[in-house]
């Protein structure tokens, strides 16, 4: 059993702890919260250390031959570095990922981490802002979308959307989706039907209210989404942010380099004026985005997209609601709290996406921690579903699927293969094709188990009875 130690259980490391755990990983937890640390003990099965991570002493408390990987996410960067630093110091060899926000040292990673004697020995380190913002981004540029994740450097997008009246495609069968788009390849995932999914089959139709996964390259998924549902293609011209902290920062930054009006609303005054002297083409706000006046006052009724990523929940909860009821289009909120995700996600709030940046963290994580061929991991649907890229093993050491047809193989009941990439061409799989040495599959998985998790790992590994 893999054994993996996590450094913090504030909101990440509580989520990403609660994720491994479910997936039947040893986990350690350090914390200096005595509180957290009970809540936490009393719900998984895992061991926890009351103590300063960064305290010599009480990493020593960690049995090193129980240790494979160290996870440091609390709220500090210096923490986390030196949490690694000392593991390493201290003769423990487990791969170390620690969770850094400045983004200085991601664009100059190669030159702080590495295996050189000068370098910081970190594996990987993760931003889950940047995720964050990497996928809002996305959503904003895709109208409509619930969800989208990239894979194969972004040559592969597996997108989730709802399915409305005026869509050419609903009410019709999944077959006929290739006399729409002849030219263009498509592959229908999954669908969730009141919250249940269906593997869809050719005779399979698609009705109103269904969420729809599916994966094609790029270029395609707006066509397919004009599938699904009637596109304004105004949305997205006009978007409102609420918050310049970290996350709502990188927004604004991002979203520049588009064709977008943007405005910025912050409370802090302190805040606002470092965004407006720092920001270039954003109309920045100093206000409460819960205050009715001042929402009225900025034309809710004309904004295309609202999206409230404060680090307050509630604040974000209201101001997206009270958005949606003065008349913007599309609102977006993010929210920590996983009980206020499954809430806001089964009731009508008026909320049309609720963004968790627990799930996009832990999808990353998982990209580190499964071992063998996976390459990227994906949680969707608050970790019910899941999509994941994985490599069929080369000549050397064969997989069990390389020279076997799509439909020739055993994965388990609720995996699909959506693609394939092989060299740089994108393949929409169909039932023929052939997986071929270092191929690499996106497997979408509907309901996931660690049963059914191992299972498709299985099929990708080495095949220890292979002989070359």
């Amino acid at each position: 059993m893999t054994g993996i130690l996590i450094v913090g259980a504030g909101t990440v490391g509580s989520s990403v702890a609660r994720a491994l755990d479910q997936e039947g990983y040893d986990i350690t937890i350090i914390d200096q919260s005595e509180a957290a640390l009970n809540l936490m003990s009393q719900n998984l099965d895992i061991r926890t250390i009351l103590g300063d991570a960064s305290d010599p002493l009480v990493l020593e408390e960690v049995n090193p031959d129980n240790v494979d990987m160290v996870l440091a996410v609390t709220d500090n960067d210096a923490t986390n570095i030196l949490v690694c630093q000392l593991m390493h110091r201290l003769g423990l060899e487990p791969n170390l990922i620690a969770r850094v926000r400045n983004m200085e040292f991601h664009r100059r990673k190669s030159e702080f981490f590495g295996t050189d004697e000068k370098q910081i020995p970190i594996h990987s380190i993760i931003s889950p802002a940047q995720l964050v913002t990497d996928e809002i981004i996305r959503l904003i540029n895709l109208p409509g979308a619930l969800q989208v994740v990239e894979f194969a450097h972004g040559k592969i997008q597996l997108a989730a959307m709802r399915a409305e009246h005026g869509g050419k495609l609903v009410g019709h069968k999944i077959r006929e989706l290739s006399d729409h788009m002849p030219n263009d390849d498509v592959r229908v995932a999954a669908i969730y039907r009141s919250g249940q999914p269906i593997i869809p089959k050719g005779e399979t139709a698609i009705l109103p209210g269904d969420e729809v996964f599916f994966i094609a390259n790029p270029a395609n998924l707006t066509r397919m989404m004009q599938e699904l549902r009637t596109i304004d293609r105004s949305v997205g011209k006009r978007v409102t942010l609420v918050g310049a902290g970290n996350i709502g920062m990188r927004l604004a930054e991002g979203l520049e380099s588009f064709d977008l009006r943007v405005k910025l609303i912050e409370y802090d005054r302190v805040r606002a004026e470092h965004a407006a002297m720092t920001l270039n083409n954003t109309i920045v706000i100093h206000g409460n985005a819960t205050d009715q006046y001042l929402m009225t006052r900025e034309n809710m009724e004309t904004m295309e997209v609202f999206c409230s990523v404060t680090n307050d929940d509630s604040v974000n909860i209201l101001s997206a609601m009270m958005a949606k009821w003065l008349g913007a289009k599309r609102t977006m909120a993010l929210i920590n709290n996983s009980s206020y995700v499954e809430m806001l996600e089964s009731t009508q709030s008026g909320i049309d996406i609720v963004i968790s940046p627990n799930q996009n963290t832990i999808g990353r994580l998982l990209s580190y921690i499964r071992s063998g061929s996976t390459v990227e991991v994906h949680s969707l649907r608050r970790g019910v579903a899941e999509a994941i890229e994985t490599i069929a093993v080369g000549e050397k050491q064969h997989s069990s699927v390389v020279g076997r047809r799509i439909e020739e193989l055993n994965l388990p009941q609720g995996a699909v293969v959506g693609a394939i990439l092989r060299d740089d061409e994108v393949l929409i799989a169909h039932h023929d094709i052939e997986i071929q040495s270092d191929d690499h599959a996106i497997i979408f998985v509907a309901a996931k188990s660690l049963k059914m998790i191992s299972e498709v790992q299985r099929l990708f590994e080495p095949n220890p009875l292979f002989f070359h």
